[in-house]
């Protein structure tokens, strides 16, 4: 594949969408450079104009997600938790082992207001790779904005029930502030 021509613009940006679309999973910036032939710098410009589309594209630490509604119906909550930053694994795997997917993580800010940001976990090996990613970039987990501790998480599963028994085992974990 070296001496790959560029795909320009409009086809370049058709062919990142029919990517996320059918890939099911994230996709990595790097990667659809190299699909493509661009820097990732050009894939994230694209991504933008994609997203100025209403297109359902979000950036998660394991690359870009399309997130069109799925076929089956998901339930969908928001929850309130509080925990010491070390126990964000231990949540982590409380929620995505009752089958739940873990959208983002939401705090208020004293200056900022809401800060909100994408985590897309769903299974014990994304939340590894997330807390690996965490450790890495030494980046501070959100909750940490917070004096408290406390943060909220958009969760879904296909079922309700999940969510329901989600919630118990965080209870009895003492992480779910009611």
């Amino acid at each position: 594949m070296q001496n790959k021509e560029k795909v320009l613009g409009e086809e370049r940006r058709a062919l990142i969408l029919k990517t996320l679309q059918n890939a099911g999973h994230p996709v990595t910036g790097r990667d659809l450079g190299e699909m493509t032939n661009v820097s990732r710098q050009v894939i994230v410009s694209d991504v933008n104009l994609l997203k100025a589309k209403n297109e359902p594209i979000i950036a998660t630490n394991q690359g870009y997600l399309y997130t069109a509604s799925p076929a089956e119906a998901e339930f969908e909550k928001i929850i309130v938790c509080r925990h010491l930053p070390e126990e964000t694994e231990e949540e982590l795997h409380i929620l995505v082992d009752h089958g739940v997917t873990v959208k983002d993580v939401r705090v208020e800010h004293s200056v900022y207001g809401d800060v909100r940001a994408s985590i897309m976990v769903s299974n014990r090996q994304e939340v590894k790779a997330f807390i690996q990613q965490i450790k890495k970039s030494n980046a501070p987990y959100l909750l940490n904005l917070d004096d408290s501790g406390v943060h909220l998480h958009t969760i879904s599963a296909p079922r309700k029930e999940q969510l329901a028994e989600a919630e118990k085992a965080l209870k009895k974990a003492g992480f779910l502030v009611e």
